[in-house]
């Protein structure tokens, strides 16, 4: 039977090349994001391989949420594979020189922005006695590094909800899984020095970086394992990273 997937922060990056992939392989695709022109892009592009539906919304805006899916055609509310994706990086400081509007943006799409998005879909998920929940974390979730801060905090709590997901939901059937990539090669340096893009290339010079298709891949292989299969924790770094800060770069 044909599956359906719900992913958030598809309109660039990890959630665009994931969306992708799945038209690829037949999966019924709800894709969310912000920038409603992307998702319209998206969808046309889509549409040729697969049923497509959008929704614009933010993710850290509870109510937003709640009526965006509850707005969802009845032939996608049947979601058998939700990736909350959406997530961001607000600057590079230090604790006590950090924006308290930088925190509040991580906190509220990295950890709440989650939550809601969970808690909207995981009912029903209980009521199929079926579903696979994919966090996408990060490295900064794994390791603390020096002015992470705040993101790595955001980064750690997605950890943990991952691993509170599984066992709270294991009576049900559910799967969860958390993937953890360390540096790919997106958007993401863009948002974090806040349109420098000059400085954002630097992040990505001297080596390989992962690409999003890299974790779109991963993502993609650990939905369509056997049912009894759960890939539960996933860090992928690229060959050149040895850990959060430690990276080979050849100039």
């Amino acid at each position: 039977m044909k599956k359906t997937a719900f992913i958030t922060g598809a309109t660039s990056g990890i959630g665009k090349a994931t969306a992708e992939l799945f038209a690829q392989n037949n999966i019924r695709l709800i894709l969310c994001g912000r920038r409603q022109e992307r998702l319209d892009k998206l969808q046309e592009i889509l549409n040729d391989q697969t049923e497509v539906t959008t929704l614009n919304f933010d993710v850290s805006k509870r109510q937003e949420v709640e009526k965006a899916i509850q707005s969802l055609p009845k032939n996608f509310q049947n979601i058998d594979i939700l990736i909350n994706n959406a997530g961001n990086a607000h600057g590079l400081a230090t604790i006590q020189e950090g924006s308290i509007d930088d925190w509040d943006a991580m906190l509220d799409i990295n950890v709440k922005g989650l939550l809601y998005v969970s808690k909207a879909i995981i009912p029903k998920m209980i009521e199929n006695n079926s579903g696979f929940i994919v966090n996408i974390g990060s490295t900064a979730g794994k390791e603390v590094y020096k002015n992470g801060n705040v993101y790595c905090a955001s980064k750690f709590a997605v950890n943990a909800l991952n691993k509170s997901m599984r066992l709270d939901l294991n009576e049900y059937n559910i799967r969860v899984a958390g993937i953890h990539p360390g540096l790919v090669e997106t958007e993401f340096s863009d948002v974090r020095f806040k349109g420098d893009t000059e400085r954002a290339k630097t992040v990505y010079k001297g080596f390989k970086a992962l690409q999003a298709e890299d974790i779109a891949d991963i993502i993609n292989f650990v939905v369509t394992r056997p049912y009894h299969v759960n890939i539960e924790d996933l860090v992928v770094y690229p060959t050149a990273q040895a850990s959060a800060t430690m990276v080979h770069k050849e100039f």
